[in-house]
């Protein structure tokens, strides 16, 4: 399905043109993908405090690994992490010494320094969105497919936050593209592009992703080549003989020898090298317990029924889909009948066999939440932008109720992001307003390009859109939102001139971006033992929540001590939504 295939838009704008003359140079389609993944990026990614509860939970074990210098155990605070592999806090322990290294102020609490690998990986699986779909799709359809990757709402979250999903995008993206590229000259009778590279970037991928996450690359990976398997018969094959209902001979008609092409038992082998020293390492380290707890009740428990309240019904991911593939969400529904009707197409059969049974088997798990089926974004990008420069978009006049919804998503986001400021800090936040009333502009333009048949500058209009946006919310409303920066205000707040070291309890917030930010030594008593902890020596602070003043205060005055909050820290919990009001005591 390239380029020469695809029938070229009619009633190109100048906008269009330039687009063309960008397609078709690698260099130049590139540049435009990293200047495109800054601008959408950028916003938030140094000013956003530690995001509770995942991201400083990662931050904290990689600072602990930094503290301790055993890169092999995985603690936040006392408690070993057994969840996840060691890969991200290999990452993050790396990019914060660098940190260190080239001068950055308290490097091991500056949480954007832990966002590096999210960031990184991000713009890679936007650079390799492109790559993938070359081969698929043709240059144009390629670098936008790239464009939307970059602009969809859950990739831009996920880049900036210090935790997996980003970093193992990046790593299935290296496996699904050198896919591509074999099943492509499979159907199409070609030779397999030579040599070993394609093969060793798919086993670095496998390998990196396995010690990233574990086993969801490879359940992607399999699922995709199952599937192909199962749709795909050889060309050459002749009819069984036995009848259709022998299963060796309907074996043997199947087009799996692609597969080949990856050098399965070299490749296996390889991928044990890298990531069997950790794991040998951690399994004799804990004695076994990382398998039991990582397998055994992390991830089973996930199948078995909803982790953590994350639960839902199947669904729900297609339902969220509209919000976190936001801007183009829409421009999916639209595309949907085309590719239908071209589901037999080797292309289209390939994105779908990555898209489809990953998205199923996650849809009918238990525990659900947004980021597991990111790895299935950048396929739908790329049929989105096959449907479009097939002329596969409809402008009947259901297509224009359903891309309606663009601009309405940007009035409700930015009417959100206003309004949040105004409720919390009653302020107005001028720069989330003006930037809000633009992308407001902008979408009623996509939407007027969608119905003239202009799908090109549609997208690109919608890609503005989102970068608006994102400026708006990022830049403009949340680092007016003081009220959910609790922790950052707490450790500010305790903060000693004359004291080298502040040891810190905390009562009735325990929230792990303040051991992030305070210290690994962060107590968590109750408030009579808290009383006892700041009586017992000096350079040390109590956060008390207002609930267990009375008591704290009480054992303090038992005591024969009387220390009168030195300030007051009140705000909301982002997890939950609580309102807090914490006091902050000093030791005399």
């Amino acid at each position: 399905m390239a380029d020469a295939l695809n029938p070229p838009l009619a009633r190109r704008s100048g906008l269009g043109q330039v687009f063309d003359r960008v397609a078709a140079s690698n260099l130049l389609a590139i540049a435009v993908l990293l200047l495109t993944a800054f601008l959408v990026l950028a916003p938030g990614f140094t000013t956003l405090p530690p995001m509770d509860r995942d991201e400083p939970r990662f931050a904290q074990a990689s600072k602990q690994m930094l503290e301790s210098g055993d890169y092999v155990s995985i603690r936040f605070q006392d408690e070993a992490r057994l969840k996840k592999p060691v890969g991200i806090y290999w990452l993050q322990a790396a990019a914060v010494s660098v940190g260190e290294r080239l001068g950055v102020p308290e490097a091991r609490t500056t949480i954007w320094l832990y966002r590096i690998p999210s960031l990184f990986g991000a713009v890679g699986a936007i650079l390799l969105t492109w790559w993938t779909a070359l081969p698929l799709v043709g240059r144009r359809a390629a670098l936008l497919s790239g464009l939307m990757t970059a602009g969809c709402v859950l990739l831009g979250v996920e880049a900036k936050l210090g935790k997996t999903d980003a970093t193992q995008l990046f790593t299935i993206m290296l496996m699904v593209s050198v896919l591509s590229r074999f099943f492509i000259a499979s159907r199409n009778r070609l030779a397999p592009p030579g040599g070993m590279l394609l093969p060793a970037i798919f086993w670095i991928g496998m390998a990196a992703s396995i010690l990233i996450k574990g086993p969801i690359g490879f359940l992607l990976v399999a699922l995709t080549c199952l599937t192909l398997v199962v749709l795909c018969r050889r060309a050459d094959a002749p009819l069984a003989a036995g009848g259709r209902g022998a299963i060796g001979d309907w074996f043997a008609s199947r087009d799996w020898q692609w597969l080949r092409s990856l050098h399965w038992l070299y490749g296996a082998i390889f991928t044990l090298l890298l990531v069997s020293p950790w794991f040998i390492a951690i399994m004799i380290q804990t004695d076994g317990a990382f398998l039991q707890q990582s397998v055994g009740q992390d991830m089973l428990n996930k199948v078995a029924g909803a982790q953590e309240l994350h639960g839902g019904w199947p669904g729900t991911y297609l339902a969220v889909f509209w919000g976190t593939f936001w801007p183009f969400a829409p421009l999916a529904a639209l595309a949907a009948p085309w590719v239908w009707r071209h589901r037999r197409e080797p292309v289209v059969m390939f994105l779908l066999a990555w898209l489809v049974p990953f998205w199923l088997v996650f849809e009918f798990f238990p525990t659900k939440l947004p980021h597991y089926v990111l790895p299935v974004y950048p396929a739908i990008a790329i049929l989105i932008s096959a449907a479009l420069f097939a002329g596969g978009l409809p402008r009947a006049r259901w297509a224009r109720i359903v891309a309606g919804l663009i601009p309405l998503f940007a009035t409700v986001l930015a009417a959100v992001s206003v309004g949040a400021v105004w409720f919390y800090q009653r302020e107005i936040a001028w720069l989330s307003l003006l930037l809000g009333l633009l992308a407001i502009a902008c979408g009623l333009w996509c939407w007027k390009q969608l119905g003239r048949g202009r799908e090109v500058e549609a997208v690109l209009g919608c890609l503005a859109t989102a970068m608006l946006l994102y400026w708006g919310v990022y830049a403009g409303a949340i680092p007016r939102l003081q009220a959910i920066a609790i922790s950052p205000r707490l450790a500010a707040a305790a903060a000693m001139p004359q004291c080298a070291h502040v040891q810190a309890a905390s009562v009735g917030f325990r929230e792990p971006s303040l051991v992030f930010l305070v210290g690994t030594d962060l107590l968590m008593p109750g408030a009579e033992a808290a009383a006892d902890f700041l009586a017992q020596g000096t350079c040390r602070v109590a956060f008390i929540d207002s609930r267990s003043e009375p008591a704290f205060l009480a054992k303090l005055a038992a005591l024969g001590k009387s220390v009168p909050p030195s300030a007051r820290v009140d705000g909301i919990n982002i997890n939950g939504g609580k309102k807090l009001d914490i006091g902050v005591y000093r030791s005399p």
